[in-house]
């Protein structure tokens, strides 16, 4: 499953509300199959790579980065892109 953006109003942020949405959809997807989380990050995402790595790390999955995308592969300025992959989920 890829997870294209994760939002958080300004004023509800540190609150913990990324990752219980996160651990809601996988805790319904991994009843029908799914296995696997993807999703792209910036490199200086800060917090983006702190809310999927701790996802990994509360759903005992590993987490894989690599590389997807260079700043030139963008038509405009961009920042690299790197996928972040975590799986295989399953049930505590």
């Amino acid at each position: 499953m890829l997870v294209w953006q994760v939002a958080v109003d300004a004023s509800q942020r540190g609150r913990g509300l990324a990752g219980a949405l996160l651990d809601g959809l996988f805790g319904r997807l991994v009843d029908v199959g799914v296995r696997y989380l993807d999703t792209t990050i910036t490199p200086d995402n800060e917090a983006s790579i702190r809310l999927f790595t701790s996802f990994a790390k509360r759903w005992n999955a590993t987490l894989e980065r690599s590389r997807l995308f260079e700043s030139d592969d963008f038509p405009d300025a961009h920042e690299p892109e790197d996928l972040f992959r975590i799986g295989p989920l399953a049930r505590a």
